[in-house]
Parts: C-alpha cells; structure tokens; sequence
C-alpha cells in the first residue's frame, strides 16, 4: 500500500506522521490532505536517510534548490559544497542536474549526504548516455529512459520531473502560436526533438502506465514537469503551454488511481499581471494537486540579478496558492551557479515564500515577524541576528557598521527612533 492509499484509507503512516510533526500540523489533516491529492509527503521507501517532507495546501511553501554539473563544470566535490549551502541556507529539496561526469556518482553522493528529499529529471541520464554511446539524443531508446527512471527509483531518488504532458497534438498547439523562445526546458526540447525525428508520440506519454508501476513500487513522486513552460514574457499563458497543463491535469487523475503522489510544474516568465491567473487555471485544470514553480521571473531583463527577479514573482505565486519555489540564481541565464550563488537563490526564495506564508495566514509563520519585532524594540541585536532568514549575513552587516553606541544601528545612532519613543534617548 502506498503513502496515498494509506491516507485514502483513513490511516496515518508513519511518514505522514513525521512530516506532520515537522510541519506542526495535525497528523490527521495532513493525511487527509495527502488522500485528497492536494498534499503530498516525499520520500522513497528505499532511502532511510531522508526526512519526509510536505508539501501542499495550508503549509509552509517549500523551496527548492537545483544543483549539478554540465560538459564543462564536472567536479563532484563542487557539486556537494553547493548541496552543503544550499542546505545551510534552508533548501526543503535539492534538485540534481547534472549532465556532466560521473553522473551516478554525484547522484549517489548526493542522496548518501543529503537529509532532505532528493529530485531528478532522468531524460538528462538517458540522454547523455545515448551520446556517449555514439547516438543522437533524437535515437534516445524509450525503453532505456524508462530503465533509467527505474535505476533512480531504487537507489532513492524521492521524486522525478517527466515531461508526460508534451504530445503531438499539443506541439501542434505549441507552433499555431510561434514563440519568440520556443522551448526552452532542456527536457522538453529533447523530448521534442525526438518526437519530430522519430515521427512518434511521446514515449512517456504512451507509456504512462509503466512510469505509475515504477513510481508506486519504489513510493516516488511524479513531478509533472512543464516542457512547454514559457522562456520569455511574449510567450507566457500561450497555448502550448496551457494544452500541456490540460494534459498533465489526466494524468494526475491516473496516477492518483494507480496510487501515486503528483505535484504539477508550472512556469518560467510570467507577467505579474498574469501569475495569479496560472496559478488558478493549474489548480483548477490538475484538480488541486501541490504546484511547483520556477521563479516565476517577472521581467526578462535582469541577468546577474534574477534570483531578486524570481522572488518578487514567487512571492505572487505562493500568496495565489503555489507550493513549492524552484529557486533561481543570480547565475541563471549566464552560466553555472557557484556556491555563493546557491546560497543567495535559497535565501531570496526563502523571503518570497515567508512573506506569502504570512499573506496566507499558514499556521505559525507570521509568529516569526511578531519575535523580531519584540527584538527591534527591545534593541535586542543578538536576538535580532538569530531570528534572521540569514543570520550569518546580518551579523556581517552589524559588525561592519557598528556605531559608537553598540545600543543602536550607525543609520540613526542617538536620533534612534526606538530609543527615542521608548524614553531611552535622555
């Protein structure tokens, strides 16, 4: 019996009860939830190591962070300092990317190290084995990439980004309506790229049966992954993308049958005029099931700077009923993140998904801005740097411009307007 069957069931399992605790929520309407399909609890069944986590309506909004390797950054050990940041900083997930190197090694290294639940998008493994094999990604074997999704299932790997939803009839869809940036999801592309050689349907698709029998064995959470997101704000709430989401929403409803946890990916560059309107249509057309985003990204001019470009989107996206934050880098769109990178894109998404938390009335969150308050007033520095979202960069901070009257900040010194108001200012 899965996690999902259990809790449509009435029973609680002991992953449900554990994250329940974690998240400080009844144990019984969570699993209520969970049965619902509008939560779900990651962890596969053969990974011990790792802490169940929730994901879903009327909890915190988790974050996500994506690391790995590319042809020309392969090094494990880098990988694993940004697994240790971006954990450092508060990441709920940790994506693995890598297309580069050892593959199964990172991978391996990253799921023995990592505490938190682990993703992969497993076409990248296929796709760089049919390379080194000699082939094109277009002669990619179906079989060998539902073989490598099965790999990852049981060395642990708790959920799975698959680009199911991409079909001929929604490429179709995607070229009545030309994109200033087409395709811009990796998988997506190799998806149709091999879709167009071969004359054929999408192997996922088509074989959707199969991944659910994969998924169910080994307790993995499907991430319907959006192949068709827009890379652009000209190409946002086209109908390419919103054909894929139409899909995605049968396809939750099969695995749900068949017992398995769905979240739905959603996009990439969206107006702000339009975020809340994406984030309806996916709750509405994939039946209330955990949305995760990436961003999204509001303008498309902020290269250097697109991890503040993410954040202002993604706090939109959570108020409006997003779950989950892929967060972006300030490297996104020119290159690798290195560590610090990864710090910074945790941090920013963190904010975004704290200040909906508080929008949203979710249970406890806006305590946190209520302790830090009762901190400045009190001029409590040492509290406030604790109760920070990053305590390590406001303690920088602080020390940097310490004043003379280490009671105070060096912006107002004596003119403090807490001090003042308060009688403290003589």
């Amino acid at each position: 019996m899965t996690i999902l069957e259990a809790c449509r069931a009435g029973r609680v399992p002991e992953e449900v009860a554990a994250a329940a605790k974690a998240e400080n929520v009844d144990p019984e309407a969570l699993a209520a939830s969970i049965g619902q399909g509008e939560a779900i609890v990651c962890r596969n069944r053969n990974r011990r190591n790792c802490r169940p986590l929730a994901i879903g309506k009327g909890l915190r909004t988790k974050v996500n962070a994506n690391i790995g390797t590319s042809k020309d950054q392969m090094d494990p050990d880098l990988e694993m300092a940004k697994l240790r940041a971006a954990l450092q900083a508060g990441a709920d997930t940790v994506m693995d990317l890598s297309t580069g190197g050892p593959l199964r090694e990172i991978r391996r290294r990253i799921l023995e190290e990592c505490p938190a639940p682990v993703g992969t998008v497993p076409i990248y493994q296929a796709a760089v084995d049919t390379v080194e094999s000699g082939r094109s990604i277009t002669e990619m074997d179906p079989d060998r990439l539902l073989g490598v999704i099965e790999d990852q299932a049981k060395e642990g790997v708790d959920f799975v980004t698959v680009h199911c939803g991409i079909t001929r009839e929604g490429v179709r869809f995607l070229e009545s309506q030309p994109r200033l940036l087409g395709v811009v999801s990796r998988g997506g592309s190799f998806t149709v790229a091999w879709m167009r050689h071969n004359r054929a349907e999408n192997p996922l698709y088509e074989r959707f049966d199969r991944l659910l029998e994969i998924c169910r064995e080994h307790e993995v959470v499907l991430s319907l992954g959006d192949g068709f997101r827009p890379g652009a704000l000209a190409d946002a709430t086209d109908r390419g993308q919103i054909h894929e989401l139409m899909v995605l929403g049968q396809l939750t409803l099969r695995a749900w049958e068949a017992g398995v946890q769905v979240m739905i990916e959603g996009p990439g560059h969206v107006p702000l005029d339009q975020i809340q309107a994406n984030v309806q249509l996916q709750k509405r057309l994939c039946h209330g099931a955990p949305f995760y985003v990436l961003g999204p990204l509001v303008t498309d001019v902020a290269p250097g700077y697109d991890h503040i470009t993410s954040a202002i989107g993604g706090a939109l996206a959570a108020w409006a009923g997003v779950d989950i934050l892929c967060y972006v880098t300030p490297s996104e769109h020119l290159g690798l993140p290195d560590v610090e990178d990864v710090r910074q894109g945790v941090i920013a998404a963190r904010i975004a998904g704290h200040a909906a938390d508080v929008a949203k009335g979710v249970p406890g969150a806006r305590a946190w801005d209520d302790a830090m308050a009762e901190a400045r007033a009190d001029l409590d520095w040492k509290r406030q740097i604790e109760l920070a979202v990053d305590p390590a960069r406001a303690r920088h901070v602080r020390e940097r411009c310490l004043p003379g009257d280490e009671e105070v900040c060096s912006m107002c010194g004596e003119f403090c307007a807490v001090k003042v108001f308060s009688g403290r200012g003589g």
